[in-house]
């Protein structure tokens, strides 16, 4: 006979969540963060009451906030845990969409718990409940379908039996991984069920690390075997994988040279030898020129986005080929790439083994050298104390004034581009981008949600006054849970990448800069002041001395502290970089974007979207 528990649905959720565990025999779900409403208050509200000592429950500002946080925090950690999130329904719910793009596309686990109507439809139209005219089974939950790797909706509690487990096997397979959604109907939270107690068994979810298969080995090897110039483009997967001493054993047992992306960098040491940095639209010098003569470009746990590619023009020797080494058969076999399904550390120490001894000669020991001086030459203190910093000369204010083990934090506007060429990264994880969506106002929630992964690291988080001012609420959170930021905030009066963008292509400074927008009263935010109301220490500084001297008194300060900084919207590293695919207008009464589009017309001319 089988013994059985009498839960309500809610209850049975906190019940389960509690028993997952991951490899390390800890909770794979760290804890809730909750908003609570009319649709989840009532329900899952008591049953994570009835739990709080053994799943915490956080409370944010903002459920998109809440969601970054939660975000950042398996970001950090490698995606071995996670953490859900949970609204009432309405513009509770529909607030998390963005956060779950996000995670879609950089494939990372979260659990998003929205409340959702009544199934039992009595109260219908329920108060916040969208009614589709054609179809009675819709509500605004549906909009995550799209936005998740596995969507279900909870209409019976019985249905959990089968929708948690489906959700925790999409949530750790390396290779499917991403947000799931459990739309769970507010009177069904509160409906109680005899559940059998061996549901609430614990059980253990490992990362399967899928082997290589023995065909596409051999064949990439004899590709690399082959090859004259090969390159190692470091991607993210590198980093959940932690694949990176494997990185370190091959690049140096073959002598090839490796560069990163975006979500890779950190996978190396910027001082290794065989780390040309970064590569693609954002990339180094060094690295760009050796990805333009490589004849076999070796992917390892990357997507092949276009700012990595240059939007196909970078990697331009004829005949190369590109091999791809990926957890994901989808991402293994895009762009024509000879595909190498398999797990990044995994498939690294298979591929070595397939080479033996074969090594290639190394890149110039000039590239590095002549990079990295004009990275010293951009991040150094401006020679003039009066003119407005640029982007460059912060970052180099912040690299000199953190430790090793910090990890600085980003993901929109121009401080990515600049943070990609420039931050030297020591550690792994040292770098936390979040550039798959460049989500505006991930910067500072995010930045939260990588502190609660990893206290013991110090958190810079960099951000423009644009992302602040889409989201800044969880620098509140942050005070009140007492995990402490550095935020460092450049305000150059607006979105002043897109502004550079938008002349770049033909175009006048138009609604981007805050001189430009139309407005009535001029805007002037006292940033530090609003840091401030928000419980953090905050102060402005008036140039790159006073900002090595704030950051000082950041690192010893035990409070989330905020350094405002006025920043040059015109100034952009020039070193470096490369061409990206922005249509330009085909017709236009304007003589620069005519004249941008002949440009763009000629570029276009090197791009090779097909081998």
């Amino acid at each position: 006979m089988t013994t059985t528990i009498r839960l309500t649905a809610a209850q049975a959720v906190t019940r389960y969540l509690c028993r997952q565990m991951n490899e390390d025999g800890v909770p794979f779900i760290a804890g809730v963060w909750a908003i609570f409403g009319h649709g989840n208050v009532a329900g899952l509200g008591e049953a994570l009451y009835g739990v709080r000592d053994e799943l915490p429950t956080w409370r944010g500002h903002n459920e998109q906030g809440m969601a970054h946080a939660a975000i950042a925090y398996a970001k950090q950690l490698g995606r071995r845990r996670a953490m859900a999130v949970t609204s009432s329904i309405g513009p509770g719910a529909t607030n998390m969409l963005t956060a779950a793009a996000m995670a879609h596309v950089d494939r990372l686990p979260v659990l998003f718990l929205p409340g959702d109507v009544f199934a039992g439809r009595a109260p219908d139209p329920v108060l916040q409940q969208l009614e589709d005219f054609g179809d009675g089974t819709v509500s605004v939950n549906d909009c995550f379908r799209p936005v998740s790797r596995y969507f279900d909706r909870i209409t019976r509690p019985e249905q959990l039996l089968t929708a948690l487990p489906r959700a925790f096997r999409v949530m750790t397979d390396p290779a499917e991984c991403g947000p799931v959604t459990l739309a769970f109907c507010q009177d069904v939270q509160t409906e109680a069920f005899d559940w059998p107690e061996s549901f609430f068994a614990p059980k253990v979810w490992r990362m399967r690390r899928p082997q290589p298969d023995p065909v596409e080995l051999d064949e990439v090897a004899r590709l690399l075997a082959n090859a004259e110039r090969p390159v190692i483009v470091a991607g993210g997967g590198i980093h959940y994988s932690f694949a990176h001493q494997a990185l370190v054993r091959f690049a140096e047992g073959h002598g090839i040279p490796v560069v990163e992306t975006q979500a890779g960098k950190s996978a190396l040491a910027w001082d290794h030898p065989l780390n040309l940095g970064s590569v693609g639209v954002t990339g180094s010098s060094a690295a760009n020129a050796v990805a333009a003569e490589a004849d076999v470009v070796l992917g390892v746990g990357t997507r092949f986005q276009d700012f990595t590619t240059g939007s196909w023009s970078l990697f331009a020797r004829p005949g190369r080929k590109l091999v791809s080494l990926n957890v994901s058969p989808y991402d293994a076999a895009k762009h024509g790439a000879v595909p190498l399904c398999a797990d990044a550390r995994d498939g690294l120490e298979a591929l070595g083994r397939a080479l033996g001894e074969r090594r290639f000669a190394p890149p110039p020991a000039d590239l590095k050298r002549e990079w990295i001086a004009a990275v010293d030459a951009a991040t150094a203190p401006p020679p003039d104390g009066n003119a407005l910093p640029s982007d460059a000369q912060v970052i180099g204010a912040v690299q000199r004034n953190v430790d090793e083990n910090a990890v600085v934090f980003c993901a929109a506007g121009g401080l990515p581009g600049e943070l990609h060429k420039l931050w030297k990264a020591a550690r792994p994880m040292g770098y936390h981008m979040e550039y798959g969506f460049s989500c505006m106002g991930y910067e500072i929630a995010g930045g939260l949600g990588a502190k609660m992964a990893q206290p013991e690291r110090e958190v810079v988080v960099m951000v423009g006054d644009g992302s602040y001012m889409m989201m800044n609420s969880e620098l509140a959170t942050s005070v009140m849970l007492g995990r402490k930021l550095i935020v460092v905030l450049l305000d150059n009066r607006g979105f002043g990448c897109i502004n550079r963008l938008q002349r770049a292509t033909g175009g006048e400074s138009f609604n981007n800069l805050l001189d430009t927008a139309r407005h009535v009263v001029p805007s002037d935010i006292d940033f530090a002041a609003h840091a401030a109301s928000m419980g953090a220490i905050s102060e402005k500084v008036d140039d790159i001395a006073g900002l090595e001297a704030a950051l000082v008194r950041a690192r010893a300060s035990e409070r989330s502290h905020v350094i405002v900084i006025d920043t040059d919207p015109l100034a952009t590293t020039e070193a470096g970089g490369h061409w990206w695919d922005v249509a330009v207008p085909e017709v236009s009464t304007r003589e620069e974007v005519r004249s941008a589009r002949a440009s763009y017309e000629n570029a276009l001319k090197k791009q090779s979207l097909v081998d």
